[in-house]
């Protein structure tokens, strides 16, 4: 998956850089915990930065050195951010964590999803509980999978969307092609980037990469395994509870008593 990230570093920054949907979600949360936070999975720093400036200090942890060394050029732009933010290159199921506890893990906008191996989602949550503070919390954001499963496979190319990228100045089209292996529970997605150059020569990136569904009562004995517990369940970024046609499920457990 660092390859993944690796190849389309640019055109995720331009993509998401100015998404703020989740942003007031994971502030409220963060208000009601205390210490410090982990953002597993922090790419560009999106949402490490945003808790940043609300005076929170953040360990990003990420796979990707692209994905990396674009949240540090921003981080260098904000010396207000810089004793804030410690960023880390690491694959959480193998490589070491810091020698800390954290009052609030979050996972983000589908990073749970990335775990597709054998038990891989269960190894992440035994770590992350591992580092989880007494009374602290880990906030997963994934999908609803009853919603992707109740969706028609035709197997077409679909326009997602299109913009600039401003380093060239380029306009793209970002596509993608997928199919939903259901008894796996394994989406098979291709990512494909047609970036127009001003001769108007199309230049092709197609970024492959395998995301796994996590069902509500599967999530609740992932979490059960390794020691945590749900605490609540959000469809959506208003926090509106969950129910069958929400877009999202946002988690949030704790430490079982």
């Amino acid at each position: 998956m660092a390859d993944f990230y690796d190849t389309i570093a640019r055109y995720y920054d331009a993509e998401n850089e100015d998404v703020v949907d989740d942003l007031a979600l994971f502030s409220a949360v963060a208000e009601d915990t205390d210490g410090l936070i982990l953002d597993v999975g922090c790419g560009i720093g999106r949402v490490m930065f945003h808790l940043a400036t609300e005076g929170r200090t953040i360990h990003g942890l990420d796979r990707s050195a692209e994905m990396l060394a674009r949240a540090r050029r921003k981080q260098a732009q904000r010396p207000d951010l810089r004793e804030r933010c410690t960023l880390l290159q690491a694959d959480i199921l193998i490589d070491a964590l810091p020698g800390a506890k954290y009052g609030l893990i979050i996972i983000t906008y589908n990073t749970f999803m990335q775990m597709y191996g054998d038990g891989q989602q269960r190894s992440l949550l035994k770590k992350l509980a591992a580092v989880l503070d007494e009374g602290g919390t880990i906030v997963i954001d994934i999908p609803n999978a009853g919603e992707a499963y109740a969706a028609q496979d035709d197997s077409s190319v679909t326009l997602e969307r299109t913009f600039t990228e401003p380093e060239s100045g380029n306009l793209v089209m970002q596509q993608s092609v997928s199919r939903i292996e259901r008894t796996e529970q394994l989406q098979y997605i291709s990512w494909i980037y047609d970036e127009i150059d001003s001769s108007g020569l199309v230049h092709r990136t197609v970024a492959p990469m395998i995301l796994r569904y996590t069902f509500p009562a599967e999530m609740d004995l992932l979490l059960e395994s390794v020691g945590l517990r749900r605490v609540d369940r959000y469809g959506d970024y208003d926090g509106n509870p969950f129910e069958g046609e929400c877009p999202r499920m946002i988690v949030l457990a704790q430490k079982s008593r």
